[in-house]
């Protein structure tokens, strides 16, 4: 395993489920980009292959709903309706239908990340070894 590679495992294994959830964004918008790129580039299936890849992560999202919190039946919603649009991009080859789950994707790992950030200004510092 390279340095490199070892340092992708520790940072998932050690990261927090919401640093986990923004990795996911993350990974989706780099699938989502590469698709773009394989459409203009006339590869069917390299954007084949990273349309299923930011599916999966979409996929992945909606299992981590927490159902019990009204938000996410609305996440669930638009989630289903993200997945769809790139079913329908992936088979029109259609690089607006990929740019609108970009902008939502996108919209989505911004809030996050102000998500964790507050979370960590709330937490209380910790202070040496007091005990």
């Amino acid at each position: 395993m390279s340095a490199h590679n070892a340092y992708k495992q520790n940072s998932v294994t050690t990261a927090s489920p919401g640093e986990l959830t923004l990795m996911l964004y993350n990974g989706c918008l780099k699938f989502l980009t590469l698709s773009k790129k394989a459409i203009e580039n006339e590869d069917i299936q390299e954007k084949n292959n990273n349309l299923q890849k930011a599916q999966a992560i979409i996929k992945e999202l909606m299992l981590t709903l927490n159902m019990d919190i009204a938000i996410s039946k609305e996440m669930l919603t638009l989630y289903e309706y993200m997945n769809h649009r790139l079913i329908e991009a992936n088979m029109k080859n259609d690089i607006a239908m990929i740019d609108e789950v970009m902008g939502l994707v996108t919209e989505f790992r911004d809030t996050w990340k102000e998500v964790i950030r507050l979370n960590r200004q709330q937490q209380p510092a910790v202070q040496g070894d007091q005990v």
